[in-house]
């Protein structure tokens, strides 16, 4: 997502991708998009949308880049007895986390760099993330998306709420005014994809339901579900 952060322009994509850029390690990052983060439009459109595709029953989610735990504490007040596993690998996240819900046994915070392969978690009802997928490469996206789909019971969902690429930059550019950035206020860790590309390679894993179930400019919830047993 943009952030306050000022500075040189964003280097191209093909040099985010081989670089591979992602501040979010600083404490100043971290904090600068805190202090935006209800300020982005339509957000919890996205995040009523997300809620309304997650099973009736969800006794352990895990949430990719839980950041301050927005999303858990959706996912968690429509499922207050279920189990959570909160991933995260900024320092700054993963304090606040810690202080939010140190206390709850039923809240695991474990913290982990997505660029890495996820780590043994066990099986869950429904994978979620929110606006933080998009700070990998696209190689790693599509590897991780595999991941996840080993993580889900059969029958169970995964469901992202992303910044995904505009078809133009005329539209990304568009996109950057309508919520007050530009490109080099844009974060330079952003690495954003189609995501009609992302949608299809969950069909290529074997995701079935795959759908973007809403979208305003480039936020998008991109989502599917691990067939049951009977569906082969």
């Amino acid at each position: 997502m943009p952030n306050a952060t000022v500075g040189a322009s964003k280097p191209p994509m093909s040099s985010l991708e081989s670089e591979n850029v992602n501040l979010w390690p600083f404490a100043q990052h971290a904090k600068a998009y805190l202090e935006s983060a209800d300020t982005i439009p339509h957000r919890g459109e996205g995040e009523a949308a997300l809620l309304e595709f997650l099973p009736k029953q969800v006794s352990r989610f895990l949430d990719i880049g839980s950041g301050d735990g927005r999303l858990l504490r959706l996912v968690k007040s429509m499922h207050p007895a279920s189990e959570c596993v909160a991933l995260d690998f900024s320092p700054t996240m993963l304090q606040i986390l810690r202080n939010n819900f140190g206390n709850q046994p039923e809240i695991i915070i474990i913290e982990h760099n997505l660029d890495q392969p996820l780590p043994a978690l066990g099986a869950f009802d429904a994978v979620v993330s929110s606006f933080a997928i998009h700070h990998v490469t696209h190689q790693r996206k599509r590897t991780l998306y595999a991941e996840i789909y080993d993580l889900l019971q059969a029958g169970a969902v995964f469901l992202n709420l992303e910044h995904v690429a505009s078809p133009s930059a005329s539209l990304h550019d568009s996109f950057l005014h309508a919520i007050g950035y530009t490109a080099e206020t844009e974060d330079p860790s952003n690495k954003l994809l189609d995501f009609e590309i992302q949608l299809e390679w969950l069909r290529e894993i074997g995701f079935i339901d795959v759908d973007c179930h809403w979208k305003w400019r480039e936020l998008a919830l991109l989502a599917g579900r691990k067939p049951t047993h009977l569906q082969l």
